[in-house]
């Protein structure tokens, strides 16, 4: 059945539950893209501020910098993010119905980087100073994210962080190729613009205790990350020329040169093992991935796991190593590896890996890096309730009254996962210190839009726009440069215009064009989502408007009970 044809069932079901009465009523509802959002931007929000300027009476420049400072709202790395985030926005996008979903990640890598271009300054809540010094452990996503949260609320605030650098994993764990450091540079300059301190080359339980901050500061927030790799637990594993993937990626960031080898084994699937494996194929190896489960349950992002092999890396599946081989002077020679076969679901949900008797084979080698998991590095908080290697938090990511966690130090995931974590404990802290309704703070959530509530005929087919890249060879060739490029400026006007905003109004006057009894009448200074006012005085029922609303904003109004 055609989404012409289920929308047209679906306004009879419902004339059916309240003839005879066909009247409309304005109802937004939250876009697919925002269920997707680990960030919870409001995507549809900044997009529609630029796609419909020419309405609302804002210059392109101006559109573009409150499109930015909307997102800057809730996330003050949009370069960064536009770069690295694997866009489960993206996957939800309503256009996908018709031809491609909108490229949400390029168009706010674009606005990013004109944030940077034209500096723009992160937006303040308060300009007053408020009398409570807060203290950051951390100056990776999480804990720049809390920070920048709680400065501009006014408040004064310290990150203290082990490296000589801020960023964390942003930094130290995301090659260049991907996320140039004078991209990240500029995004952390504008946090530390706001008046936030960075007290760098700061080791908590070495140089600080964490008592010592304790009593220093009103509140505390570790944002310490999952930095330290686990090792290869097979025999010959904790030899010469294994690394973890954290270690690798760590020092190929610092541009420290590391002898690998012609023959590099890369265990592991998800980002950082990806990261590696490109990394080391830059450096001229020859580089094969093992991994001991399917393609469909690498849990990295699908484009970089193309790119690896279009780069010449090497995929093997359903295959872990089970030994290295080595001389008797240490020097490594090979691995020996075990085919694999996926059995029933394990605790994360993937089916468990189990070995096949009599399937090993050998693989030489030069190098192993190991990318099969990380966790926090707990020295000096071994006092904090924990489990394991994780630190355990509430609901409100607090521990205990005056200490709050989140990001990789909880529950390791995506960048933007970390983000708004801090952002939650800035926001509940900020409430607590104010005697502030804490739920004041969540973010509002209305009713989805379903892809049938939406007239994909209202606008024409179009590819979705995308960034130029290097092809695979290039790529290599071009050591650490960044492989994909921003999009321009008129891909950017082009690609905003695509958005349907589904849910809610983008002016385009149908309901008052076809309406006969003058129901809809324009607001005189419109804003996104705001362009007419509803009069139901004059309304003749007939439910035209509600039938050419493109976007579903317009709905039936349901009897009283």
């Amino acid at each position: 059945m055609s989404r012409k044809s289920k929308r047209a069932d679906k306004a009879a079901e419902t004339l059916d539950r309240i003839t005879p009465a066909f009247r409309p009523v304005q109802v937004e509802k939250t876009a697919p893209c925002q269920v997707g959002c680990a960030n919870c931007g409001d995507i549809r929000g900044w997009i529609g501020l630029v796609a419909q300027r020419h309405k609302t009476g804002s210059s392109r420049d101006q559109a573009m910098a409150q499109a930015w400072q909307l997102i800057a709202e809730v996330n003050p790395f949009p370069a960064t993010l536009g770069r690295i985030c694997p866009h489960p926005c993206e996957s939800d996008c309503n256009r996908a119905e018709l031809d491609e979903p909108l490229a949400i990640n390029a168009m706010e890598r674009f606005l990013g980087d004109f944030g940077i271009r034209v500096e723009l300054p992160l937006p303040r809540l308060r300009s007053e100073e408020s009398e409570e010094w807060i203290g950051v452990v951390g100056a990776g996503p999480s804990g720049l994210s809390f920070a920048y949260q709680m400065a501009r609320r006014g408040y004064r605030v310290t990150v203290y962080d082990a490296r000589e650098k801020a960023g964390g994993m942003l930094r130290y764990g995301v090659p260049d190729y991907r996320l140039p450091q004078q991209v990240l540079d500029a995004e952390i300059q504008k946090i530390v613009d706001l008046g936030v301190e960075l007290r760098l080359n700061t080791r908590v339980g070495t140089d600080i205790s964490l008592e010592e901050l304790r009593s220093r500061h009103a509140s505390l927030y570790l944002g310490i990350g999952a930095q330290m790799g686990r090792g290869l637990p097979v025999p010959g594993g904790d030899g010469p020329s294994v690394w973890t993937g954290s270690d690798y990626l760590a020092r190929i960031n610092q541009g420290e040169a590391v002898e690998t080898g012609a023959r590099v084994i890369v265990v592991g699937g998800g980002n950082s093992a990806i990261d590696a494996a490109r990394c080391a194929r830059r450096g001229g190896a020859d580089v094969t991935i093992l991994y001991r489960r399917s393609r469909d349950e690498m849990p990295a992002i699908a484009h970089e796991i193309e790119d690896a092999i279009e780069e010449g890396v090497e995929l093997i599946l359903l295959a872990a190593p089970v030994s290295v081989e080595r001389e008797g002077d240490g020097r490594m020679t090979g691995v020996q590896v075990q085919r694999m076969r996926l059995g029933q679901p394990d605790s994360s949900g993937r089916r468990r890996p189990e070995p096949l008797a009599g399937s090993e084979f050998r693989l030489p080698a030069d190098t192993v890096i190991a990318a099969i998991s990380q966790v926090p590095v707990l020295d000096g908080l071994e006092s904090l309730d924990h489990d394991g290697d994780w630190l355990v938090a509430d609901s409100h990511g607090a521990i205990d009254k005056d200490t709050l966690v989140g990001g990789d130090a909880v529950s390791p995931g995506i960048a933007g996962e970390a983000i708004i974590q801090g952002r939650h404990a800035a926001e509940s802290l900020h409430a607590r210190l104010r005697g502030l309704d804490p739920d004041k703070a969540s973010d509002p959530v209305s009713p989805p839009i379903e892809p049938e509530d939406i007239l994909l005929a209202s606008k024409k087919g179009c590819e979705a726009v995308h960034e130029s890249r290097l092809q695979g060879e290039q790529r290599v060739a071009a050591g650490m440069g960044e492989v994909a490029k921003t999009i321009t400026e008129q891909q950017f006007l082009a690609e905003v215009e695509r958005c349907f905003s589904c849910g809610s109004c983008y002016g385009c006057e149908q309901c008052y064009m076809y309406c006969t009894s003058g129901c809809f009448t324009k607001i005189e200074e419109p804003t996104p989502g705001m362009y007419f006012s509803l009069n139901l005085d004059q309304c003749k029922e007939c439910g035209k408007c509600v039938e050419v609303c493109p976007c579903g904003f317009l709905e039936i109004s349901q009897p009283s009970a």
